[in-house]
């Protein structure tokens, strides 16, 4: 018979690998998947109750807020600030940090988050998705958290996630031992345990960029495409096809699953580009953590993301993601066809070590 095994009861399980835990954490584990399954909730229901199309406002990036993205913002924060859980809180809708009332206590965590990524897509029905950073404060719980605590290399998270709305909707989260996926039975309102100890596959499947920009790509990032696509006389070729969906969470989890790379390259469309576009507190370092627990790597195609440090909240990264030996691929790509854009490109960006690297 089939066990099955539901979100609290795997986290409770988790829980006990460490005595000294006092159970604050597998508490805002519970928040996340309640909020999840709130916003699952709205998704469903997008085309029945006038929740679908545009806001009427922006947010920090100057992108056109959906109404979702608004009810999605909203409900994480509502569900997270009055727990006493989170000290702090930055989501990447708006642009400064979201202070936690006093009234509401100073918890020991930090929650960062897209509330809906790929919610260009919604009105399309492709599926979308919410990412998740949980790192542990550094300043004193005498005080509120700051902008220290926000700003930490990807390293340091004790865990992060995603939340898919697709066909189905599944949270994949890693507390550091090992990525599980959980798919939401709606009938019961569970998450079930669907995917146990998820790993990348060693054959990769796809590669998954918006080659629509191909054209302002550097040198680096088009011979490396051509290598993946095997149109080049590098050896060996992968030769993979491509998938891409515009919406990260689901193009993410696709290459997970089948093995693979995501890239997000920097590009020479304008200045904001020139550092990619994904941010790296609320999609590049949580995805980065997640895929790097499944035996996989993430860089900016010239450092590992997970030791950059955030110098701004909403600070942007190029984004390489999938199998090791693909992402270490395109650093060799960069590394000798776009030595001046690495050189110009180090010089704006911290890098830090884990202290198991010093």
């Amino acid at each position: 018979m089939t066990q099955i095994t539901t979100i609290e009861r795997h986290i409770l399980d988790q829980q006990r690998l460490f005595p000294e835990a006092r159970g604050t954490f597998t508490q805002l584990m519970y928040d996340v998947g309640l909020f999840a399954k709130l916003i699952a909730r709205e998704v469903r229901h997008a085309g029945l109750v006038d929740i679908l199309g545009r806001a009427g406002s922006t947010n920090i990036q100057g992108e056109e807020q959906q109404k979702l993205d608004v009810y999605a913002h909203d409900t994480i924060v509502r569900m997270m600030e009055y727990t006493g859980r989170v000290c702090i809180m930055a989501s990447e809708e708006i642009a400064g940090p979201i202070r936690v009332p006093e009234e509401y206590g100073c918890g020991d965590y930090v929650l960062l988050f897209d509330p809906l990524d790929g919610s260009s897509n919604i009105d399309y029905n492709v599926s979308t998705g919410t990412i998740f950073s949980v790192h542990r404060r550094v300043t004193s719980c005498e005080t509120p958290g700051g902008l220290e605590d926000l700003l930490q290399p990807g390293y340091r998270q004790v865990a992060a996630g995603y939340v898919i709305y697709g066909s189905s909707t599944m949270l994949v989260y890693t507390a550091g031992q090992g990525v599980h996926g959980f798919t939401l039975d709606a009938s019961l309102g569970e998450f079930l345990l669907s995917h146990p100890d998820i790993r990348i596959p060693d054959a990769p499947g796809y590669y998954s960029v918006n080659a629509g920009y191909a054209r302002y790509w550097t040198e680096g990032v088009r011979r490396y495409v051509e290598w993946l696509t095997g149109r080049t006389p590098d050896s060996p070729a992968p030769a993979m096809p491509l998938r891409y969906t515009g919406s990260l969470v689901a193009d993410f989890h696709r290459t997970l699953l089948a093995g693979g790379v995501f890239l997000y390259p920097a590009d020479t469309r304008d200045a904001a580009h020139s550092h990619g576009k994904l941010r790296l507190c609320y999609e590049c370092a949580p995805l980065a953590f997640i895929m790097a627990q499944a035996g996989g790597y993430a860089s900016d195609g010239v450092n590992p993301i997970l030791n950059l440090l955030p110098r701004e909240l909403h600070q942007r990264a190029p984004f390489f993601v999938g199998n090791a030996r693909l992402v270490r691929e395109a650093e060799r790509f960069i590394a000798r066809y776009d030595a001046d854009w690495a050189v110009a490109y180090r010089d704006q960006v911290v890098v830090v070590r884990e202290p198991t690297e010093a």
